[in-house]
């Protein structure tokens, strides 16, 4: 497994730099927000997480979209072909987004969703690289009247962008 940390760029939403932090863990728990606070972003990995960037599974990246500088604030934004760049251990990984997601943090099974070797598909089998981007829709459950958070200040919702891995070359 690829357990470097990575650096990411999002041209569509002038994003560059951005640090990735891996940890063995799972999406926005305490470890993960820790290290969103700082303004970077979190990679959950292992068992309860995912992969790293540019193996076979699920590679999945959490960051702030309204605090700590909010790196994911136009994440929303997103469009299906859109690229995400991922450079890691001398190789820039890129990623072609091909899916929204929305997630419920009060329902396990999106959870399970979320993190599963393909996204949106728990059990099956990964037979390629993919990437789950992940940030609060705080605005859009506050809209809606939804004023729920867990211990973390994570709102009911995530916003998750979802892509494949479409090619890679040295950094």
């Amino acid at each position: 497994m690829n357990t470097a940390p990575a650096v990411m760029a999002i041209p569509r939403i002038g994003l560059t730099g951005l640090r990735v932090t891996p940890y063995q863990g799972s999406a926005d728990d305490a470890l993960g927000t820790k290290i969103q606070n700082l303004g970077r972003a979190a990679s959950p990995q292992g068992p309860r997480g995912g992969v790293g960037p540019g193996d076979v599974g699920n590679y999945v990246v959490t960051a702030h979209r309204l605090t700590a500088g909010g790196p994911f604030r136009r994440l929303p934004s997103l469009r299906n072909g859109d690229h995400v760049y991922v450079t890691a251990g001398g190789t820039r990984y890129d990623y072609v987004i091909s899916q929204t997601m929305w997630i419920s943090f009060r329902k396990p099974a999106d959870l399970v969703r979320q993190s599963a070797p393909v996204p949106g598909f728990p059990g099956r089998t990964a037979t390629k690289a993919m990437i789950t981007l992940s940030t609060c829709a705080t605005i859009e459950d506050h809209a809606a009247g939804n004023f729920w958070k867990d211990q973390f200040d994570n709102p009911e919702h995530r916003i998750d962008k979802v892509g494949v891995l479409v090619g890679t070359r040295p950094a």
